[in-house]
């Protein structure tokens, strides 16, 4: 059994790690109220923009906008969101391992590590990036530290030139969505081509279930026109494309196409942030109580050796007085 004097040095080191992840967990709390806030701020903004640029693709399949065509992958880019530090729990390694999952699976479709161009929003993914000798389009630690509009704007030009241009056939992005303070979800969405059947907002919490606009709707209106019957068209439903648009809708998406990609980076970047938070909140909490019940089982072996010490102190007496 150890000594007095270790197990009293020992509770007094475990005191002061209580301590440390107790204000760090204060701290986090603190953060996630601030991050909280914002993501709920621009959430509906941005659910509301993307029903709109989704709606316009889908019920005019006519205009010139090569922004939600697919075409073969032989390129990819990755926009991936950790966190710049640690004691997170597994926050960093889950998106790193979604990243490298990712990955094998268009390499199963015949792609090369040469094939990907990874944006690194975060030191944690950064470092893997360089240690694994993939090719990484910049560095965006700040970004990961302090989220600006600004800041991905230039971000999200920057992927759309390059797949404009034909760079890169697919971008993705891997990050974690904030669903309550208990629990991120990871996320894998697609960022271009611009998916109109994607469903994804549902897992958010956004509710478009009464105005959702799809090309699978559309395809099925222009294919049966309104000579449909009426238990055909509720499969239809809801179609929601008498737009009045002004001054045309070409004009109208070129404006709003940049925007949406813009603000679905800022979105990510934001639900990043409060799930980093979050984790770490979680993760000192953790810790903390482990740090309780360890004081506790050390208090407990404290008293047990200092009482063995006075029993065998009394009996070292009760035997000299009996000499």
């Amino acid at each position: 059994m150890p000594s007095l004097k270790e197990i009293k040095n020992r509770i007094a080191s475990v005191n002061s790690t209580r301590k440390i992840t107790s204000a760090m967990k204060m701290v986090a709390s603190s953060k996630l109220h601030h991050a909280q806030v914002a993501i709920q701020n621009m959430l509906p903004y941005e659910t509301l923009l993307e029903h709109i640029l989704k709606s316009f693709l889908a019920s005019d399949r006519d205009i010139d906008m090569p922004f939600d065509k697919p075409r073969p992958v032989h390129r990819v880019a990755l926009i991936v969101f950790t966190s710049n530090s640690s004691l997170c729990g597994g926050f960093n390694n889950n998106v790193i391992k979604k990243m490298i999952e990712v990955m094998n699976e268009y390499k199963a479709q015949g792609l090369t590590d040469d094939d990907f161009l990874i944006y690194p929003v975060g030191r944690k993914v950064e470092e893997k990036v360089t240690k694994m000798g993939l090719k990484k389009a910049g560095s965006f630690l700040e970004l990961a530290d302090k989220p600006n509009s600004e800041g991905c704007r230039q971000l999200g030009t920057d992927v759309g030139t390059k797949w404009y241009r034909g760079e890169v056939d697919k971008v993705e992005m891997i990050y974690h969505h904030f669903k309550s303070a208990g629990s991120q979800i990871l996320t894998r969405k697609t960022f271009l081509p611009i998916d109109l059947e994607d469903q994804l907002y549902e897992d958010k919490g956004r509710d478009l279930s009464s105005d959702v606009v799809t090309a699978k709707a559309q395809e099925y209106k222009r294919r049966h026109g309104h000579q449909a019957e009426e238990s055909e068209r509720e499969d239809a439903k809801p179609l929601n494309d008498d737009f009045i648009v002004e001054p045309d809708v070409e004009t109208v998406l070129r404006e709003l196409v940049p925007k949406e990609l813009h603000l679905m980076i800022y979105t990510a970047l934001l639900d990043s942030a409060a799930s980093e938070h979050a984790a770490r909140m979680v993760a000192m909490q953790t810790a903390t109580d482990n740090a309780d019940e360890l004081l506790r089982d050390l208090n407990l072996d404290y008293n047990k050796s200092r009482q063995a010490a006075i029993t065998n102190e009394l009996l070292d007496l009760a035997g000299g007085a009996q000499n």
